[in-house]
């Protein structure tokens, strides 16, 4: 499965920018790879729409239950025929103000939808955002993965969760400041190497808002090998995943068989 992931440069409370970018840099991934080869998948880096996160017009500012991002991105996943994982947009629906990923296949069609579970209290994401209320699994050209946004990722039991429904690939979608790009780095490596699956994680990068976010998006390997890596600026990171090799390394070391779930 080839990746490229959109590190990329979120303006902060500019939807129309955005959403123009966002699109003009999926055409870039699909175009403009080193290899020659057209990506299987193409990712965005969370809340892409408006940054992370304006608190001022928030409702304003926000897509109307994904109108827009499935007019934009499905219509860019069926015209250049790849899956997209919409990164997450701030999105207004069901009566508040939900963390949302969409998930299109090559048809352009919502193959998935994932609400943020974890919301940044730190930041105060909870008191504008609501929760989501469930985990969310897929298929993307018969492999099976999972979805999480930034914070989720420091709750191991919703990442073994998700393990545990037999993914092969883990997708995160993240703004994570560079201030703790060091956590970034070793929280998506270790969810990979504990779960025995690849871990594709994409992040924002440059200033939005009074945050500097990290960059750093990476493929990670079930062995905790980082496959590409991007740096601290906005660029497209390809890579691809070896999926043959994740039944062997279970088998190898079979985690899954060893495990107590009668004592936690």
């Amino acid at each position: 499965m080839k990746i490229s992931m959109i590190q990329m440069d979120v303006q902060f409370a500019k939807p129309d920018w955005n959403f123009e970018h966002a699109a003009e840099m999926v055409r870039r991934a699909v175009q403009e790879r080193p290899d020659g080869a057209k990506p299987d998948v193409v990712t965005l880096p969370e809340t892409f729409n408006v940054g992370f996160f304006p608190k001022e017009n928030l409702q304003g500012l926000s897509d109307r239950d994904g109108q827009r991002t499935k007019q934009v991105f499905g219509s860019l996943a069926k015209d250049l025929g790849v899956n997209i994982i919409a990164g997450s947009v701030a999105n207004l629906k069901d009566g508040g103000i939900h963390n949302t990923c969409y998930i299109f296949n090559r048809s352009g069609e919502v193959t998935a939808a994932y609400d943020k579970t974890h919301l940044f209290s730190p930041m105060g994401e909870h008191e504008y955002f609501s929760k989501g209320q469930k985990l969310v699994t897929f298929k993307l050209d018969d492999v099976s993965c999972g979805i999480i946004i930034c914070y989720d990722i420091r709750f191991v039991e919703l990442v073994r969760t998700l393990a545990l429904r037999t993914i092969d690939a883990l997708f995160v979608v993240a703004q994570w400041p560079k201030i703790r790009i060091p956590h970034w780095q070793i929280l998506n490596r270790a969810r990979a190497i504990e779960n025995q699956m690849f871990v594709c994680c994409t992040n924002s990068c440059a200033v939005a808002g009074e945050v500097k976010y990290g960059g750093h998006s990476a493929l990670i390997s079930p062995w905790g090998e980082v496959l590409a890596e991007g740096g601290e600026e906005e660029e497209i990171i390809h890579g691809e995943l070896d999926l043959s090799i994740v039944k062997g390394i279970r088998e190898s070391i079979n985690v899954y068989r060893d495990r107590r779930p009668d004592l936690y």
